[in-house]
């Protein structure tokens, strides 16, 4: 179970970084956002053991902390 979380958890993470790639004509506050999801993204991963629903919960709530971050 442990080695599905950490692959689960790279993939995430490699497809948030590869993303990323595409942030170049984006302002702080939008790559503020996208980070944020991303990261939000793999902590609902991991919190809840890999859940499709704590995956999508953690980005949205990290979406929104890194939108107000990056105000």
């Amino acid at each position: 179970m442990k080695t599905t979380i950490r692959l689960f958890g790279s993939v995430v993470l490699a497809t948030t970084l590869l993303s990323l790639s595409a942030c170049g004509g984006m302002s702080h506050q939008q790559k503020s956002t996208v980070v944020g999801a991303g990261v939000g993204a793999v902590g609902g991963a991991v919190l809840t053991g890999g859940s499709a629903l704590g995956t999508v919960g953690g980005a949205a709530v990290g979406g929104v902390v890194g939108h107000e971050v990056g105000k």
